[in-house]
């Protein structure tokens, strides 16, 4: 269901009822006019009408349910339980085993799905037409009676069969084939679905009730009595029967087989005469009272449902409607049932005719179109014979029963006969031995008996057995027969003033005409049931039958004017309204003067105005269909690139589907393009905002870096001017504890010593650097000992300065140096005096210590201060 739901072609998926659900409901929403949409289920009987309307209904039931809120949602689900739980109860009430058909309606029904502006299901009201009563006391050979007596009889538990005297395998005269067991015998889905409608678990044991009484009311058996001034005897165990019916409808037993046996005849308004009834009497009588109380409580149950299911008016403005009438019957013994059925399918075969058929034809001539017309079957001259004005077999029938005189079912036959002899559609069957008539429907020939066609016409109920059931104690049949003053005044009428009767062939056609009121006022939908075999199997195709069936329904002729005309019919205003946006289409294919013209005033045209105006845009727009065509057929079959087929009427424009697709698919293509230039747009402003945040991100990172790396830098050259400051200041102490380590050696030192006389005098520069290295030379030894830096005889300067050594005498000390190391090992001096060790604190931190020696370190330097005086004076 959801996935026809959702498809944008529903008619492209496979073929569907819900296709034609899913049509119905967009033409809903659409609001075209007319908004009102009706399906209709036809079809033979047994060829699954009943099962593709409640499908229709869970359809509608899903797709019509979209609630805001999860109170509304609580309702409308409350709704829909409710819509779809009168199919069981409808079904189990009115629904019956046929010869065709194991579940076959035994009733028409309309059934209105309410829906309010949203198109969402706000309730659903049901109209009924015609049911079988007659089935409830007379069934045919291999039928049988309405599935809820077989339910009652297989369902109920021990103390209910106690309670309505129901014991297991009791056997009932108007319950024939209770072995057979169908799907439809499920007692407790029609008792919970009666409960979801608001029939109360009481109430619904005082239908159960009632009906158990009516059983045993149809095991009473009467005998024709010797003295026609006697009433008829019962037989067997009728007594027991009448004693159990009279208590389950809690009527008096006396005055119930009182009643049963005599009628009251009336002369005058004083005048009451009592008269006991023939066998044939009794046995009508009594069939009369089981009809009367069981189409009574079937109109009960309708209006239960209504009023369990019905929305307020004011919360609707919609409808779709779901028409499931009877199939189109034709048995072996035909009678006044299957002559209303097939007169009801041939009104609305006609109804199908004259709205796709005849009225399509029709409109092409009105319109202009060049049109040939298809010979199609219309069935007019049936229903003039069925209920032609002024002689008819309705009309015949209904003057019989106005005859006060006893009617024969040969003489019926004979009036029909000679009164519509002309007609093309009666025929008669010289082989049978009963009177009856031959109607050719539209379907085929049915052969009408006229035996009791006339009784069931009059349906007569004597005004005795209604009072009988006034006085009936239980609550549901006081419902059903309340006491009313005015009946009692219209049942003593005078014999001039009495009001013509209506008999069943009057009621129905009226209500078949109403029905047919408001399936004009909507948009049908037709669906046609085909049975595949009159068997019943599964996956068997009957090639005759089914051609047959299509034949009879119209199917062929439909075909016919289908593929040959054009079933889409657009108004003028409407399609430019819907498809002036295919202009643009043309502007961009055929450059040009195209633009749209002004809307303004368009409402106030008035009709020739409107259709002079309108002419030129239609044009216009017709001339896009040799592009989309030429487009469509690129991209898909080349086949397709034929011209589509197109008709400007009068007043509206004809098309195919495929012309339909192809504008759709135009106005789709244009709607895109619109759609991608304001996307475009919208991208390229979003884009364009999106860079000027981008740009000014990026400012406002950089400025903030700058601030956080100027900040920093900050931070850093304040630590930088700390550690300065604390070096210089450590520096300085160093140099002032080396200045006083250096005890007794003088600033001119140098100059005091004297040279020999063989040796060179050392350059101004090398001199001047020899006087700065000795004023600190804890510095000078660090540089001596330096992998890299000073070299050669530089460094042997800085070694002299900082120990003191006469430059004069080199064979009064030794240097070692390692080998593949730049630093010195060790300076050993030569003892030429006394030796002082001088063991106060070295100015230099760790200088003897060496946790892991590298190959650039001092190894085992050993430092020999020498006095000054001794070298001196050595």
């Amino acid at each position: 269901m959801r996935e026809y739901h959702a498809a944008p072609q529903p008619q492209k998926l496979k073929p569907h009822i819900f296709t034609v659900g899913e049509q119905t409901y967009r033409n809903v929403k659409s609001l075209t006019e007319p908004v009102n949409q009706s399906v209709i289920v036809s079809g033979e009987s047994g060829a699954g009408k009943t099962w593709t309307s409640r499908c229709l209904m869970k359809f509608f039931a899903v797709v019509a349910a979209s609630p805001t809120s999860w109170e509304s949602h609580r309702i409308t689900e409350r709704i829909e339980q409710r819509i779809l739980n009168s199919n069981p109860v409808m079904e189990a009430f009115g629904n019956a085993c046929t010869l065709r058909n194991n579940n076959s309606s035994r009733f028409g029904k309309f059934i209105q799905l309410q829906l309010n502006r949203a198109q969402q299901m706000t309730g659903a009201a049901v109209q009924t037409y015609l049911l079988e009563k007659t089935r409830v006391a007379c069934q045919a050979s291999s039928e049988r009676n309405f599935h809820i007596f077989y339910q009652i009889c297989k369902g109920a538990s021990t103390d209910e069969r106690l309670q309505w005297h129901l014991p297991e395998g009791a056997a009932f005269s108007w319950l024939p084939n209770p072995e057979r067991t169908l799907e439809e015998d499920c007692f407790e889905v029609t008792r919970e679905a009666m409960l979801h409608l608001g029939i109360d678990t009481p109430t619904q044991n005082n239908i159960f009730q009632v009906l158990a009484g009516l059983l045993h009311l149809g095991n009473i058996r009467f005998a024709n009595s010797e003295d026609e001034a006697q009433p008829c005897q019962l037989m067997g165990d009728a007594k027991c029967s009448i004693r159990t019916s009279a208590l389950l409808l809690q009527l008096p037993e006396d005055p119930l087989l009182e009643t049963l046996r005599i009628r009251t005849i009336r002369a005058g308004r004083q005048q009451v005469f009592q008269k006991p009834c023939s066998r044939a009497e009794c046995d009508t009588r009594r069939d009369c009272v089981a009809k009367l109380v069981y189409a009574r409580l079937f109109d009960w149950l309708v209006s239960v449902i209504n009023s369990s299911i019905c929305a307020d008016p004011d919360s609707w403005t919609t409808f779709i409607g779901l028409l499931d009438v009877y199939g189109f019957e034709s048995f072996p013994n035909n009678s006044l049932e299957q002559l209303c059925i097939n007169y009801a399918n041939e009104k609305l075969q006609q109804h199908f005719v004259a709205h796709y058929l005849r009225a399509q034809q029709e409109e092409y001539a009105v319109e202009g179109l060049e049109w040939s017309f298809v010979n199609y079957q219309d069935n007019q001259p049936c229903l003039d014979l069925i209920e032609g004005s002024p002689i008819s077999i309705c009309s015949l029938i209904n003057e019989e029963c106005r005859l006060n005189r006893p009617s024969s079912a040969a003489q019926l036959q004979t009036r029909i006969e000679s009164a519509l002899a002309g007609s093309p559609c009666l025929g008669h069957n010289k082989l049978s031995r009963e009177p009856s008539f031959i109607v050719v429907h539209y379907a085929g020939p049915v052969q009408y008996h006229t035996a009791g066609l006339v009784e069931k016409n009059k349906d007569p109920v004597p005004p005795e057995l209604t009072r009988l059931l006034q006085q009936s104690q239980d609550p549901l049949l006081k419902v059903l027969f309340p006491a009313d003053p005015k009946e009692k005044a219209q049942e003593e009428p005078s014999g001039q003033s009495r009001a013509p009767v209506l008999t069943v062939v009057s009621k129905f056609k009226a209500s078949l005409e109403q029905l047919l009121q408001v399936l004009r006022s909507t948009t049908p939908h037709y669906i046609r049931c085909i049975k595949p075999n009159s068997q019943g199997q599964a996956h068997t195709f009957l090639q005759e039958e089914v051609l047959s069936q299509l034949e009879a329904c119209g199917l062929v002729e439909t075909i016919h004017i289908s593929a040959a005309g054009f079933p889409v019919r657009i108004p003028h205003r409407n399609f430019v309204e819907r498809y002036e946006l295919l202009r643009r289409f043309l502007a961009h294919t055929f450059p040009g003067p195209h633009g749209p013209p002004p809307a303004e005033g368009r409402s106030e045209w008035s009709p020739c105005t409107e259709a002079a105006a309108l002419q030129p845009l239609l044009q216009d727009i017709l001339h896009t269909l040799p592009a989309l065509t030429q487009a469509a057929a690129t991209l898909g079959d080349p086949s397709e690139a034929s011209a589509a087929p197109v008709h400007c009427g009068r007043t509206k424009v004809f098309m195919t589907d495929f012309t339909l697709e192809l504008l759709e698919h135009g106005r789709a293509q244009v709607l895109e393009q619109c759609a991608r230039r304001i996307q475009g747009s919208w991208r390229r402003h979003w884009s364009r905002k999106q860079g000027r945040r981008r740009r000014a991100a990026v400012l406002i990172q950089a400025a903030i870096r700058s601030w956080l790396a100027r900040k920093h830098v900050r931070r850093l050259h304040a630590a930088a001017t700390v550690i300065k400051r604390a070096w210089r200041r450590w520096r300085i102490g160093m140099a002032f504890l080396a200045s006083k380590e250096l005890d007794g050696v003088e600033e001119n030192h140098l100059s005091q010593v004297p040279l020999p006389t063989g040796s060179l005098l050392l350059p101004q520069t090398q001199t001047s650097l020899l006087a700065a290295v000795i004023r600190l030379w804890p510095l000078g030894l660090v540089l001596a000992n330096a992998a890299v830096g000073v070299r050669g005889f530089q460094r042997k300067l800085v070694v002299w300065a900082c120990l003191q050594l006469p430059m004069g005498s080199p064979s009064s000390y030794t240097v070692q140096m390692a080998q593949g190391q730049a630093g010195v090992t060790s300076i050993r001096a030569l003892p030429q005096g006394s030796i002082k060790f001088h063991c106060k604190k070295s100015p230099l931190p760790y200088a003897d210590i060496c946790p892991e020696p590298s190959p650039y370190s001092v190894t085992g330097f050993n430092q020999i201060l020498l006095e000054r005086h001794s070298l001196g004076h050595k």
